[in-house]
This record gives C-alpha cells, sequence and structure tokens, in this order.
C-alpha cells in the first residue's frame, strides 16, 4: 500500500515510526523524517520548521507550493494521513478532497479545536473521513460522530520512569527545539546552571542538530552533559526545567516533576493570550484540568522566566502532591494510539 504522509512535526514523526511498527507491505510518500526508511520524502521536516505567525507569513507562497506537489503526489497513493499541523494540513485535506473525492484521508492528531478556532471541526468533518484523537475529551467537539479517541501515543512509547530518590542531584534542561526558543531560554537556563555548581545537569538537544548548530545555538553548552534522548533525560532526573511542547506531558508521564518555561514573541503572545483567551499552554495542565480541574505543575511565561523564580520552583515544587496528579492524567489517557491507527491505516 502507497500511503502519502503529510507529518511535519519532529513529535509527529515519533508517533509515525511508532504506528508503522503495526503495519506490514507500506511505502511512504510526501513530507516525513528522512531517517523513515519506508520511502523517500518529498521533503524533510527540517526544512518545514517554523516559529510562531511571523516565520509562517514569511514561507506562506513557498508552503502553497508544497500543498500542490502533495496534490500531485497524491494521485500515486491509496490513502493519506495527516499528522497534526493544522496550518498546513488543514488545507491540504481540502485540496486533497477535491482533488480525488473518493480518496480516503485519515486525520491524526487533532488540531486543538477546543483551545481556539472551533470552526475548523466544520471543515474536518467535511475533508476528513478518520477522525483519530489522542486526547479523551477533544471528540465531543464533533457533532457528527466522525472523531474517535484512539489512545494517547506516548503511552506506547515511554517505556522508563523516573525514581527521584536515586536521581538526587542532575537536573535536566530542555530548551526547546525552535532557534527562537533555544535563544531565549538558553541564557538563563545557563544561569540557572552556575548557580547549581554541584548538581548533574543535563541539556536536550534534538537528535537532529549538528554539531555546528549546537555550537551556534546552544551557548553554554560545555557546562552541561548533552543527553540527545528527550525520554532518557527525564528519567535520570530529579527535576526538569522545559520549554513547552510534548516534552512537558513526557515528564508529567514519566514522573519528573518540571516547571514550564517559555518566552514567545510578543505578538504571538499578545495573540493567544489576549485575542484567542488561552489560559493554559502546557499539554499537561490542558489534560488534567478536562479531566477532573485539576493543573499539574506551574508555567512562568515571559517576564516572569528568571533565574530566581526558576529556583524558587526547584526548591518549592511538591514532589508528592505532583506525583499523585501525574497518576490521575496517566489513569485519565488510559492506553496508547498507536495499534489503533495502524489498524485504521491497513483495513
Amino acid at each position: 500500500m502507497k500511503l502519502l504522509v503529510s507529518a511535519l512535526e519532529p513529535s509527529s514523526n515519533l508517533h509515525l515510526k511508532e504506528v508503522l511498527k503495526h503495519t506490514t507491505d507500506l511505502e511512504l510518500m510526501g513530507i516525513f523524517d528522512q531517517r523513515i526508511t519506508l520511502g523517500t520524502p518529498l521533503y524533510d521536516i527540517s526544512q518545514m520548521a517554523i516559529m510562531g505567525v511571523v516565520d509562517a507569513v514569511k514561507k506562506l507562497r513557498w508552503f502553497f507550493k508544497v500543498a500542490d506537489e502533495m496534490v500531485a503526489l497524491a494521485d500515486k497513493a491509496d490513502k493519506v494521513l495527516l499528522m497534526d499541523s493544522s496550518g498546513f494540513n488543514l488545507p491540504l485535506a481540502k485540496k486533497l478532497k477535491a482533488a480525488y473525492p473518493d480518496k480516503e484521508i485519515i486525520y491524526y492528531i487533532l488540531p486543538q479545536v477546543w483551545a481556539s478556532r472551533p470552526k475548523r471541526v466544520e471543515r474536518l468533518e467535511k475533508y476528513c473521513d478518520h477522525l483519530l484523537g489522542i486526547l479523551p475529551f477533544e471528540t465531543a467537539y464533533y457533532p457528527n460522530k466522525k472523531a474517535r479517541y484512539v489512545g494517547h501515543p506516548l503511552l506506547d512509547e515511554i517505556k522508563v520512569t523516573c525514581r527521584p530518590e536515586e536521581n538526587k542531584g542532575c537536573i535536566a534542561f530542555l530548551p526547546g527545539s525552535r532557534k527562537a526558543e533555544i535563544e531565549k531560554l538558553m541564557p538563563v537556563f545557563l544561569e540557572v546552571r552556575k548557580r547549581f555548581p554541584d548538581i548533574r545537569p543535563l541539556l536536550v538537544i534534538p537528535p537532529h542538530f549538528s554539531r555546528d548548530q549546537i555550537a551556534k545555538l546552544y551557548i553554554g553548552n560545555r557546562n552541561f552533559e548533552i543527553v540527545r534522548d528527550t525520554q532518557e533525560a527525564l528519567a535520570r532526573a530529579e527535576f526538569a526545567f522545559i520549554c513547552s511542547g510534548t516534552a512537558t506531558l513526557e515528564a508529567a508521564l514519566i514522573g519528573t516533576p518540571f516547571t514550564l518555561n517559555y518566552i514567545a514573541k510578543k505578538i504571538d503572545y499578545f495573540i493567544a493570550f489576549k485575542l484567542l483567551g488561552i489560559k493554559q499552554i502546557g499539554l499537561a495542565n490542558i489534560i488534567l484540568e478536562h479531566s477532573n480541574g485539576n493543573t499539574l505543575h506551574h508555567e512562568l511565561l515571559q517576564e516572569e522566566v528568571t533565574v530566581d523564580n526558576l529556583l524558587k520552583e526547584y526548591y518549592n515544587t511538591d514532589r508528592e502532591k505532583f506525583a499523585a496528579k501525574a497518576k490521575e492524567l496517566r489513569e485519565y489517557l488510559n492506553h496508547g494510539s498507536s495499534k489503533n491507527v495502524a489498524k485504521i491505516i491497513m483495513s
């Protein structure tokens, strides 16, 4: 079977790899991590990276060109798998359905319509045949019952557990995977590290970053032990300072206490918190709040991201309370998703 894939994010590609373990006789085409050996991508994910609204606008014309190339490529595909990245994948779904009305389109990892732009629901149900959610509460936002909860991929992928008593003195620093995130957080993280002269500091750097990229972006990285695997670092650490994104949920499921630290571009922050009314950005917090009204961790944003505030988080976080809430979160998600998604692809 030939499967057209649109997986732009590193996290999406990790989930894709897990799904592929449960498939047979599959050939991939489209946009995905070039290290996946089941096909040659039209574009590698490194070419698709953007940071915020400004970056997206700058590359808009190029993204239109890529979408047209994907539609042309879909002529050879038996099915289509779109993963996350609704800014690109939802317009692509519309083009694909117009060009190939009978071609099956699967959307895995649904956009966050519960946080903003709920009108996307109508388009998702119109242009996609299967809507596969990874959060139990999000399927309720789809009135035509096309959406189903398939489980959460991290419950398939995480094989490690934090043991805080064994990890004393080890702190993980995760400044993100995008240039703007790293440039804002690394100076703060470096100063925090200097205030802990006796710790074992782990600096998590994505595996696709080259030595030259590390030297340019991660100023002061020689003050840390570099770890390329997020889950390994979180399992070894007694506490973590995390930028945002999937790593916050990984930490919660591994059981590593952490605080979220994020410095967005001012225009992106204004749009998110003032115009869209977003209150939480940590995925673990969002999920737990929908489950039982609780939150798991603190979120330090913008000017709150200071050395003194990060130190307070390390010393004042209630580890036992964190562990109890993290257990609630895991029980709410219940099971993994990869086998369920693979069945739908192969059926």
